[in-house]
């Protein structure tokens, strides 16, 4: 089966529309070119699961005291859940834990990176990124802007709560009598979190598997030899054997969903034939900032180039590590070739 939109309209910001039994999807706003994700409240008795929190803006915030009253019908939440550590996931995360005195729950190295990232908040930009997207082609201006912007996570963040309550894959997590499993996952984020409950037949996707976008998959500065392309492709086969055909997703971005095998069938398709194209332009030597046409039919632009870098340089590490791509390093750039 192709994909299959489960709903013909969408909640608007702050509402929410019944999806499943006891599964209501709320949309909230973001100040980011997505404009919205997806959030989801579980009822869980006379309380809610909160899974995904929306970036910690006063906005947001302004947002969610309306949903307190509002789609939650005044009850409590009973605990707040992260699919992973990027801000439109988690940034309200800390503000909805503390404002209900409840549980967060979340992997470990979700956790772990984000209180890291969230610390570069009034930092400069070290000397390693700075090496980093300078091998990779930045200009001088490009890379004072990479300076400039450096720290802008934590900025979308609240203080996220002390402590933590692990998730693990294939966990069982309880809500209100129903067992939701938890299917991990790497290559977006280190160890993204979905939820899928095979009683009502439905899976929290997160970023894991969008209707119409790939989910940014790119090396950074702090990891800069990572394949995190490697880690994706893997994630997205063994998500395939783990849910059903028909199971209906819950995709933090764009309408619900059926037809996960060709979705996630689509995506490794595209990525693959990304690579071999890269193959083909690699045969003249390229810095990572050289194989933008071959990857991206959009402009790139100080709004998008950290992310596409990083997507480039994960294509490029993937086709070094199966031996396709070779590499020269020196002092001023990294260099991919296809082998002869």
């Amino acid at each position: 089966m192709g994909i299959e939109y489960e709903f013909d309209s969408r909640p608007d910001n702050g509402h929410t529309l019944t999806v499943a039994d006891g599964v209501e999807w709320l949309r909230m706003p973001l100040p980011f070119a997505l404009r919205h994700i997806n959030l989801w409240l579980l009822r869980e008795g006379d309380r809610w699961a909160i899974a995904d929190t929306g970036v910690g803006n006063d906005e947001t915030r302004k947002t969610w005291h309306a949903v307190f009253s509002g789609a939650m019908g005044g009850d409590p939440a009973a605990r707040i859940i992260a699919t992973h550590m990027h801000p439109d996931h988690v940034g309200c995360a800390g503000f909805l834990a503390r404002h209900f005195d409840v549980d967060f729950w979340m992997t470990r190295d979700e956790y772990m990176l984000c209180r890291i990232l969230v610390a570069d908040i009034d930092r400069d930009a070290p000397i390693e990124g700075v090496l980093f997207y300078k091998k990779a082609g930045f200009t001088d201006e490009q890379l004072a802007n990479y300076k400039k912007a450096f720290g802008f996570f934590g900025k979308f963040v609240t203080p996220l709560p002390e402590a933590y309550l692990r998730l693990n894959d294939g966990d069982n997590l309880l809500i209100d009598g129903q067992r939701w499993e938890i299917i991990t996952g790497g290559g977006h984020s280190p160890e993204h979190a979905c939820l899928y409950d095979c009683d009502r037949n439905v899976l929290i996707a997160g970023d894991q598997l969008l209707p119409t976008i790939s989910s940014n998959v790119s090396v950074w500065p702090r990891d800069p030899l990572a394949n995190p392309l490697q880690d994706w492709l893997e994630s997205l086969r063994q998500l395939r054997s783990r849910v059903p055909e028909d199971v209906l997703v819950l995709p933090s971005h764009g309408k619900p969903f059926r037809g996960a095998y060709a979705r996630i069938d689509a995506l490794i398709k595209e990525h693959m034939e990304k690579l071999d194209t890269l193959k083909e332009w690699c045969k003249e030597a390229r810095r990572a900032v050289d194989v933008f046409p071959a990857l991206y039919k959009r402009r790139i632009d100080d709004k998008n180039r950290i992310m596409a870098v990083g997507e480039a340089i994960s294509h490029l590490h993937y086709l070094v590590q199966t031996g396709d791509l070779e590499t020269q390093d020196s002092d001023e750039a990294i260099w991919y070739r296809t082998r002869r």
